[in-house]
């Protein structure tokens, strides 16, 4: 007997291939120790979050010993931390936000669902770039939308704008992009995106309602050799941002994040509104206080890592592309982000690889869990000790 709705076991079928192979890792480690196990599977930052925030939580002991210290607050958020995230994002996009414009939710995660549940009506449709976070089609799932992928150009996975402009249709409601992308750490050009600004107000037109634009940019911190992401706002009036502070600021687990509504676009005040909304009808309520307290102190330290941090990442980068290319394995070499996604080997599948990567005690995540096979997503956050282990690992399952 099913204790479970039918909606919810078909989810759990299709379920993160992500913690699969952190499950997996987990039981590798029991038998040969975490030592011998060189496990790229989870994107979790493994280093210490910036000074600032260890002094700014050491700093809020007596502030929550006041009455209410720790209670509710507006289900937007502490309105000091709103204005602040406003601020930071002002001087770090170049954009005209006020504290009004932007909503504290529960990570990056909670930000989409309460944006799909004020948006999104059942039948309706959200068009991604492939390859994508997977969770994507369940937030979407939630509220009786579909999810439509369109495959991104193979290898470089620059966006299929052609392929873009012909999914949308009468029943597109959004178009959700991740730049920094996770797991290709291709980052859109300027170009690329001022083309898609350009087809969804066409599209707009053509349909008489907004079909907006969604920029997910948890990893918009990271990028190499003088990259920039472009701010989305620039180039579309229908544009909402969401993103959180678990990789900047190595937060993941106190869950903080926002949506920030472009106050170009007519009515914005009403998307607000409804987001805010949808943050407390969805259960979240709000985002947690001790976060937004710590943000509202920290927020400078979220546009670029330290420079000794941003070094780390910089070597792990250089020595898995190293590592990579002594295998034989094609890659693109990541503009942003800690992933890499190589090819896999041809005449054998992503999945097939994975499992020839386990039995040398690597873990990594297929292609098939973002929408893309034939590729395989390898995160950089772990020791590089452990990137230098894996190069015999990588050549053997080569073989």
């Amino acid at each position: 007997m099913q204790l479970v709705s039918t909606q919810i076991a078909e989810f759990q079928k299709n379920s993160s291939w992500i913690r699969r192979m952190f499950e997996a890792g987990g039981e590798l480690k029991k038998k040969y120790g975490a030592e011998n196990v060189y496990d790229f599977s989870l994107g979790s930052p493994d280093l210490t979050p910036p000074a600032e925030i260890v002094s700014a939580v050491a700093g809020l002991a007596a502030e929550i010993a006041k009455p209410a210290g720790m209670g509710y607050m507006p289900n937007a958020g502490y309105e000091q931390s709103r204005q602040a995230l406003a601020d930071w994002l002002n001087a770090d996009q170049g954009l005209k936000l006020s504290g009004k414009d932007v909503v504290l939710t529960v990570g990056a995660a909670g930000g989409l669902n309460a944006l799909f549940r004020a948006v999104l009506s059942p039948g309706e449709e959200v068009i991604c770039p492939a390859p994508y976070f997977v969770e994507y089609g369940f937030y979407c799932g939630n509220y009786g939308a579909k999810l439509r992928p369109v495959k991104s150009r193979p290898l470089t996975f620059t966006l299929d704008l052609e392929g873009i402009a012909a999914a949308i249709n009468e029943k597109t409601r959004a178009v959700i992009i991740n730049s920094p992308n996770n797991p290709s750490g291709v980052v859109y050009s300027e170009a690329e995106i001022r083309r898609l600004g350009e087809i969804l107000q066409a599209a707009s037109e053509k349909f008489g309602r907004p079909i907006f634009l969604v920029s997910d940019e948890p990893y918009r911190f990271l990028t190499f050799d003088g990259c920039s992401v472009p701010a989305v706002f620039k180039f579309y009036k229908y544009a909402v941002i969401v993103s959180s502070f678990s990789k900047n600021l190595a937060l993941a687990g106190e869950r903080v994040g926002y949506v920030a509504v472009n106050p170009a676009m007519e009515n914005s005040a009403e998307l607000v509104a409804g987001v805010i909304f949808t943050n407390r009808i969805l259960g979240f309520v709000n985002a947690p206080c001790l976060g937004q307290k710590v943000l509202a102190a920290c927020v400078a330290q979220a546009s670029r890592l330290s420079q000794s941090q941003f070094e780390i990442y910089a070597e792990r980068r250089r020595l898995m592309a190293e590592v990579l290319d002594a295998a034989g394995l094609q890659y693109q070499l990541p503009a942003g982000t800690f992933y890499f996604f190589p090819k896999a080997p041809e005449g054998c599948d992503d999945v097939e690889f994975i499992k020839r990567l386990q039995e040398q005690r690597i873990l990594a995540v297929p292609g098939t869990g973002f929408g893309y096979p034939g590729y395989f997503r390898l995160a950089l956050c772990v020791d590089k000790r452990f990137i230098l282990a894996a190069a015999e690992g990588f050549r053997a399952a080569m073989k």
